[in-house]
C-alpha cells in the first residue's frame, strides 16, 4: 500500500504578515496617535510587563508592570512639578489600571496616606497623615474611614473607636492627655452624645484642671448609661 504524506497546510500571507505586524518583545519609544508614549515590552500589540507610559495630556509618567495593555503589578506615577520636574504621586500595588492592594498616595507636599486600596480608594488597613498634624491609623471603606481606628492630634490627645461615612460614631474613647482626662462613651457624626468623664494622668498632664471630677452620685449610674448609649447605637443601625 502506497504511504501518501500529508499535506501540508498553507497559512494565508495575511496572517503571516500580520503575525510580523504585532508589537511583541521589548520595543524603544512607541508613539500613539494622541501623542502618549511609551516604552517597554509588548504582548500581542498591549503593553505586556515592564514598561513606562507618559500621557500627553496630563504629562503624567507610570513606571511599572503591565498585563494585557493595563497597569498591573507594582508602579510608580508620576506627575509633572515646577521647574520641568517630577512629583511622585502614587508608588504601590495596581489591578486594571486602578490602585489595587497596599500602596503610597501622596495628596499634596503635607498630606498622604499609606495602606491597602480596593479598585482605586482607600479600604482595609491604612494609615493617614494630614496638614495639621494630626494622623488616623485603622480601617477603611470607600475612600472613608469606616471601622475601627484611632485618631491622634498634633497635640497628642487622641480618639479610639468606631468610625462610620468618614466620622467618629459608636462607642469609643477620647483622651485629652492635655487635661488629664478621658471621656468613655458613644459618639454620632463626630458629637459625643452620652458617657463618662474620667481623670486620666491627671498628675502628669501639661496643663491638669484646676481640680478633679467629683464621684457620681446618681443611684444606678451605669444603668442610666447604658440606656442612654443603647438608644443612640439603635439609631444608628
Amino acid at each position: 500500500m502506497p504511504h501518501l504524506k500529508p499535506e501540508k497546510k498553507v497559512q494565508p500571507l495575511w496572517k503571516e504578515w500580520d503575525y510580523k505586524a504585532q508589537k511583541k518583545g521589548l520595543h524603544k519609544t512607541v508613539f500613539s496617535v494622541n501623542g502618549d508614549e511609551y516604552i517597554g515590552e509588548w504582548l500581542d500589540n498591549k503593553k505586556h510587563g515592564k514598561g513606562t507610559n507618559k500621557w500627553k495630556k496630563s504629562g503624567a509618567i507610570y513606571d511599572g508592570d503591565w498585563k494585557h495593555g493595563k497597569r498591573n503589578g507594582f508602579g510608580t506615577l508620576s506627575v509633572p512639578a515646577e521647574g520641568g520636574s517630577f512629583k511622585k504621586q502614587y508608588s504601590g500595588g495596581w489591578k486594571n489600571d486602578k490602585r489595587h492592594g497596599y500602596g503610597t498616595h501622596f495628596y499634596n507636599e503635607l498630606e498622604y496616606y499609606e495602606g491597602e486600596f480596593y479598585a482605586d480608594k482607600r479600604s482595609g488597613w491604612g494609615r493617614m497623615y494630614y496638614a495639621d498634624d494630626s494622623i488616623y491609623e485603622g480601617e477603611w471603606y470607600d475612600d472613608q474611614r469606616n471601622g475601627q481606628g484611632m485618631l491622634r492630634l498634633a497635640n497628642e490627645n487622641r480618639y479610639e473607636g468606631s468610625w462610620r461615612d468618614d466620622k467618629k460614631n459608636g462607642p469609643g474613647k477620647f483622651y485629652h492627655l492635655d487635661k488629664g482626662q478621658m471621656f468613655e462613651g458613644v459618639w454620632v457624626d463626630d458629637i459625643p452624645k452620652c458617657g463618662t468623664m474620667e481623670d486620666f494622668g491627671r498628675q502628669g498632664a501639661p496643663d491638669p484642671t484646676v481640680y478633679p471630677i467629683p464621684s457620681c452620685e446618681l443611684q444606678d449610674a451605669n444603668g442610666v448609661l447604658q440606656a442612654a448609649e443603647d438608644m443612640f447605637l439603635q439609631e444608628q443601625e
